[in-house]
């Protein structure tokens, strides 16, 4: 099975350094500590607060291995490559769907920085699925588990 590729921003790779600095060098600790004094409780077999303490230890180590493969495999989306007149991962895109007035911008990004509720799609959605590639003026087909419908790519941003 091929292994789809990761896309970050600069930004988004950041962020996700940040993250794994402050679970490896902060969070870890106070795991740790968390479990230590759990332990001291007494009666492993029924100390429920070990048991919790040992369940955040491994979501914990967990996010660790999670965020450093997504590190290590990341392609950073440059703004050389949106630096094109057709619309890319990375880019920002003005778009207009057929029923509406209101034209709506979106940046599309990897699947791991997607905020649909800050206009960040994923380079997955079916939205920018069909728009990656087209050109400012053309009009796309979507094919969405709703259904089909136009949009209107404005302008790439």
């Amino acid at each position: 099975m091929k292994k789809k590729d990761i896309y970050l921003t600069s930004e988004g790779f950041l962020e996700l350094e940040t993250e794994l600095n402050y679970l490896k060098l902060e969070k870890r600790k106070e795991v740790m500590q968390t479990l230590k004094e759990a332990r001291a409780l007494g009666d492993l077999s029924e100390n429920s607060e070990y048991e919790q303490a040992r369940e955040d230890q491994a979501n914990l180590e967990k996010r660790i291995v999670e965020l450093e493969y997504t590190l290590e495999h990341a392609k950073i989306i440059t703004d050389e490559e949106n630096a094109s007149d057709k619309v890319t991962i990375g880019c920002k895109v003005e778009l207009k769907y057929e029923d509406d007035d209101e034209p709506e911008i979106y940046q599309i990004v990897g699947s791991h920085e997607a905020d649909p509720f800050n206009n960040k799609i994923s380079n997955e959605s079916p939205i920018a699925t069909a728009i990656v590639g087209k050109k400012a003026g053309e009009e796309v087909e979507v094919s969405s588990p709703d259904g089909v419908y136009k949009v209107q790519i404005v302008r790439i941003c």
